[in-house]
């Protein structure tokens, strides 16, 4: 970086239509509009982010667009009076990496009604850690919650258990004194799945998804569920009399196949979690709630650090399926 110009990784098309990312050197001057200009410290890598790198899901919304939907860093420059230079901030979702210049860039402008300002007690490393996905597994706790889940009633499972949220979401629950039961497709790697506290693994090749009945027998009070499709379908028909299901993600599948039965004959719920824009003052209260007693125990030891020059390679990990826990990249030395 000079004193005019920063290193950005920059996702455009290509002459031939295609989608690609790769690191560019950027001005200011080219940033989108934003009240809050900040110094990034760190970013991390969702597997949203991978499919807007490499074309492979069709996230992007405008081109040329920097990467990265979450960022955390200094605020350098700020037009906006709840911010000033020095403090440290965070943001997540909203257009960030899809249609506003994002993260992967040693410089961000960001709106400020979407930045949050770093809680207390969570370093820039911790927020990244966390991220998206951690902001999106305690919104589906903080949701379930309010519609009544809590730990007497009965067990909870969670599906792409070794995922960014299937992980972070384990971690919260088990914290808070939930039994969790982590659903996943990796039997190898039920000892850190138990490391995060679940209390049982169950394999998603022993359920025989042509053999699925409307409601089966009743096992679950809570559910979040990240994968979608046929295993979506599952949790409702097993789910206890009024229980609570988070649908966060479509890794499997968009579509759902299943009848009214659990809604109607046992009252299940299935909550809608888009973290992607929930607005303030409930986004600043889920932050603040991941700094207090929705801290994942084990956040730091299902983190990876990568440096900003390692992250065209990364992506590939997350595509493949090969990733588990989280990925932060430190964008400045």
């Amino acid at each position: 970086m000079t004193s005019n110009t920063f290193t950005a990784f920059v996702i455009d098309k290509t002459a031939d239509g295609q989608t690609r990312g790769g690191f560019t050197e950027f001005s200011a001057a080219q940033l989108d509009e934003g009240e809050v200009t900040i110094r990034v410290h760190y970013s991390s890598i969702n597997y949203k982010d991978a499919l807007a790198a490499t074309g492979a899901g069709k996230v992007i919304r405008r081109f040329p667009c920097i990467g990265g939907i979450d960022v955390a860093g200094e605020v350098v420059e700020s037009t906006d009076a709840r911010f000033k230079p020095g403090d440290a901030v965070l943001a997540t979702s909203f257009d960030i990496g899809v249609a506003h210049h994002g993260g992967y860039a040693q410089i961000a402008r960001i709106p400020a009604k979407w930045v949050v300002a770093l809680p207390q007690g969570m370093t820039m490393l911790e927020s990244m850690a966390l991220g998206t996905a951690g902001f999106t597994a305690a919104l589906g706790i903080i949701r379930m919650e309010a519609n009544g889940l809590a730990p007497s009633n009965g067990q909870v499972v969670v599906s792409g258990a070794t995922g960014g949220v299937g992980s972070l979401a384990i971690d919260m629950l088990a914290s808070a004194g939930y039994e969790v039961v982590a659903l996943t497709g990796k039997g190898s790697e039920e000892a850190y799945l138990k490391n995060l506290g679940a209390a049982e693994i169950r394999l998603t090749s022993t359920i025989d998804h042509a053999k699925v009945r409307p409601l089966e027998g009743s096992l679950w009070a809570g559910a979040i569920d990240n994968v979608g499709g046929p295993i979506l379908h599952w949790i409702l028909a097993t789910m206890k009399q009024a229980g609570t299901v988070a649908s966060i993600g479509n890794a499997a599948s968009i579509k759902l196949e299943t009848t009214v039965f659990p809604f109607i004959l046992r009252g299940v719920s299935l909550l809608g979690v888009d973290s992607g824009y929930i607005p303030f003052p409930m986004r600043q209260q889920v932050w603040d709630r991941l700094a207090t007693d929705l801290h994942p125990k084990h956040l730091m030891d299902i983190t990876r650090v990568i440096h900003f020059a390692e992250l065209p390679a990364a992506f590939d990990d997350f595509l493949q399926g090969r990733i588990k826990g989280r990925t932060v990249v430190k964008i400045i030395d």
